[in-house]
């Protein structure tokens, strides 16, 4: 039996795809020497450190790649560290807190450096963290081969429509990130097809998901109705294929590369849920495809296609 290296197994992570009270979606631009999605436009989010977030399963164990408690402490944790938006709400109002730009700027570099833990702050403010208000959207793991391997689990955060406290997202120093901005997901894609900005499968998918509902000036309320609708729709495609019987907040990609299109881009399949859940009958979406310049080198000019309109070579 082969066994893989212990160094590739995939690291545990939790990532928010925050939308602004105008369905206008967080993104953050990666340095160049980052180790995992450089230069890259990503949503807020990283791995989990147990101390803080609590344990996972170990593997091979399938749950280990399950939604639970660690992974939205994880995703709320880190999204506080890098852009400073901190999803908890005073225990005694159930209003969002609003703090003070330098306490945020002091209590993310506190929390990043472990110097305090981030649950035992919030306890200390009477807050508690939006962790019911996270919705489960997906779960991405690299797919074997790469140098460094995570396992994402993805969550949508809606800020209420009313919402009237700072939203300021800002870099955190160039430690990880040298901008934070925010645009309505069309807008990301297109500067992403023209090259301007680099997204990756994760990055991209979700967008062009979001794309369909969230759509720019207008009846905000309406956009998200639609787009609520969509999530708990099912099934959730087209075909016949068994991955329309996952709902969004379970699905697992792994993307594959099965050929290339009649102008060259490489063609990345999202139904596969990769080598750690062979078997357990989870995956993406049979559907959509990511098509990009050269999976291995570069993920610019990335789009979202629906599988039955390519032609492949």
């Amino acid at each position: 039996m082969h066994t893989r290296r212990k160094d590739t197994e995939p690291i545990p992570a939790g990532s928010v795809v925050l939308i602004s009270p105008t369905n206008e979606v967080l993104m953050l631009h990666r340095v160049r020497t980052a180790s995992a999605f450089p230069s890259a436009h990503v949503f807020p989010g990283g791995k989990v450190t147990p101390v803080l977030d609590g344990p996972v399963h170990a593997p091979p164990d399938p749950r280990r790649h399950l939604d639970s408690k660690t992974y939205r402490l994880c995703a709320l944790r880190e999204t506080f560290e890098e852009s400073g938006v901190l999803l908890a709400r005073d225990s005694r109002t159930g209003r969002l807190l609003d703090l003070p730009t330098s306490t945020r700027k002091e209590m993310r570099a506190a929390v990043h450096s472990e110097r305090v833990k981030f649950t035992d702050w919030l306890a200390e403010l009477g807050a508690e963290p939006e962790l019911d208000a996270l919705i489960p959207f997906t779960r991405w793991i690299t797919p074997p081969g790469f140098p460094r391997r995570f396992s994402v689990q993805m969550y949508i955060y809606l800020l209420p429509l009313d919402y009237d406290g700072p939203l300021d997202p800002e870099d955190d120093g160039g430690l990880e990130h040298t901008e934070a901005e925010m645009a309505p997901p069309g807008v990301w894609l297109a500067r992403a097809l023209a090259g301007d900005v680099t997204l990756y499968e994760p990055q991209a998918f979700i967008l062009a998901l979001l794309a369909q509902f969230l759509t720019g000036p207008g009846d905000y309320a309406a956009q998200r109705a639609a787009l609520s609708s969509w999530l708990w729709r099912f099934p959730t495609g087209k075909t016949e294929h068994f991955t329309a019987r996952i709902p969004w907040a379970d699905k697992v990609f792994c993307p594959v590369s099965v050929g290339t299109t009649a102008s060259g881009k490489e063609v990345l399949t999202m139904e596969p849920a990769g080598p750690e859940l062979e078997g357990q009958g989870r995956g993406g979406d049979y559907d959509r495809v990511v098509l990009v310049n050269n999976w291995v080198t570069s993920s610019r000019n990335i789009e979202v296609r629906m599988r039955d309109e390519l032609e492949t070579q």
